[in-house]
């Protein structure tokens, strides 16, 4: 029998996990509808303030990874301790766990120890606020052509980063925030919560 995940080096774990680009699929927007009805299950109505389908997986005919990215937004008297409980039993893998200044919660689900799984989610648990993600999406959904130069550039690093996740990541921000920038003057300020 293999190594547990949480006993894997991070380039054990880069290794078994590549970065795959896959042509989008409709299922995706499945895949998230169905999740989202679950994660509501588990946590509760009362603890989510708004629930989003982000990331490259959200966006029709951009070549993603084959993970659907969740931005789950909650209340800021919700229970973090119970939160992170109730997901944990529930098949989610807490990743990562940033309070500071504000909450930043990371969760995977279908990563296994022989590689993906079928089905691959990534949730992103914060206090509403005015992300970032939203608007990066919503100006992709509108600007298809900046859509198909996201896509080409992404197929440049995952050659030059299939083995490095955080490389891969890091490469993108610029193109990021560019577009997040432009994004906001474009739609103003419309996730700012009221």
């Amino acid at each position: 029998m293999g190594k547990a995940l949480s006993e894997m080096s991070l380039e054990e774990l880069w290794k078994l996990f590549p970065i795959i680009l896959k042509e989008h699929s409709p299922s995706y927007k499945e895949w998230y509808l169905v999740e989202k009805d679950e994660i509501v299950n588990i946590i509760g109505k009362n603890n989510i303030k708004r629930i989003n389908h982000i990331g490259s997986s959200a966006i029709e005919g951009l070549i993603a990874k084959p993970t659907v990215d969740i931005l789950l937004e909650i209340d800021r008297n919700s229970d973090i301790e119970q939160i992170k409980y109730k997901l944990s039993n529930a098949d989610w893998i807490l990743m990562s766990l940033q309070n500071k200044t504000d909450l930043n919660m990371s969760f995977n689900k279908g990563y296994t120890p022989h590689g993906f799984a079928e089905k691959v989610f990534h949730l992103h648990v914060r206090f509403l606020g005015d992300w970032n993600e939203l608007y990066f999406r919503d100006y992709l959904l509108i600007h298809k052509e900046i859509a198909e130069e996201y896509g080409k550039l992404k197929q440049e690093l995952k050659e030059q980063y299939t083995h490095n996740r955080d490389e891969y990541t890091n490469a993108k921000t610029e193109f990021i925030l560019k577009y997040t920038k432009i994004a906001r003057k474009e739609f103003g300020d419309r996730y700012l919560p009221r």
